[in-house]
């Protein structure tokens, strides 16, 4: 198992495949596990690199101090580890707002940039929505919280086979790397501080941005003014697809992502 020891984590990584590196970030809530459609498709001409962001996954300990500027200091530390001079960066979700941050803290490192479902904004709904998923995890019955979360994470598609639904959920219960709830609640409280000021008028690599027509938690329409301001950006928006746009649409991302990464690299 890869670990890299930098000074309060032990930060754990997955890679598969060689060629051009891409780092995948993973969302809120979740760690290098929920990349499962595009791993083998992007490892095929890929290294794929999947780090544990803190609080999550094998990265421990779980409640040390975390936040997005943080976790692309990891992330940084990591591509030094491995001696990567430059890599793609994709980030989905609250992994948007890393991938952002270390667009940032290394433009020079970064061949391209995806953002998938995720534009760097602070929106107190959101916080006040996963505050309400903490709440039920804490008291309500085992399962419930998820059964909660899934509807703002898939397009509605996704609940026409029950089977499927159930399916998703017994599988999140058995994960035996599940982020706890204190680390959760601890996650949610250093994003609820987290502000993203004229992120992305400061991002100078080439930047692709897909968004789902129908997410429910970074509604398409509130982040094209925001990612516009990106000075080297391409946004698609892709139908059918929900917050979770790697799983509702996987073969519709890698149309889009696979011609641009090749577009943008280059000899390391």
């Amino acid at each position: 198992m890869p670990n890299l020891k930098l000074s309060d984590i032990t930060l754990h990584y997955e890679i598969e495949g060689s060629g051009p590196p891409i780092i995948l970030i993973a969302g809120m809530l979740s760690d290098s596990a929920s990349w499962g459609p595009l791993i083998a498709p992007l490892a095929e001409n890929h290294t794929v690199i999947r780090p544990d962001n803190r609080t999550t996954g094998r990265t421990v300990p779980s409640t040390a101090p975390t936040s997005p500027e943080q976790n692309a200091a990891d992330i940084l530390a990591l591509m030094d580890h491995r001696n990567l001079a430059h890599a793609h960066i994709i980030g989905h979700s609250m992994g948007g707002y890393i991938a952002a941050e270390l667009a940032i803290l290394a433009p020079d490192r970064i061949q391209s940039l995806t953002l998938l479902c995720s534009a760097p904004m602070n929106l107190s709904r959101s916080w006040h929505l996963f505050q309400n998923f903490c709440d039920i995890r804490a008291s309500g019955p085992e399962g419930l919280w998820l059964r909660s979360l899934f509807p703002w994470l898939f397009h509605h598609s996704f609940f026409d086979t029950p089977e499927q639904v159930e399916g998703a959920v017994v599988a999140s219960l058995a994960y035996p790397h599940a982020q706890s709830l204190s680390a959760m609640q601890h996650q949610l409280d250093a994003l609820k501080r987290y502000r993203p000021l004229d992120l992305t008028r400061r991002i100078t690599a080439p930047t692709l941005a897909l968004l789902a027509q129908n997410d429910l938690i970074v509604p398409h329409d509130e982040a094209l003014d925001l990612l516009q301001e990106i000075r080297q950006v391409r946004i698609e928006i892709i139908a059918q697809a929900g917050h979770s746009i790697h799983w509702d649409a996987s073969a519709a991302v890698l149309t889009h992502l696979a011609p641009f990464l090749k577009e943008h690299t280059y000899a390391n």
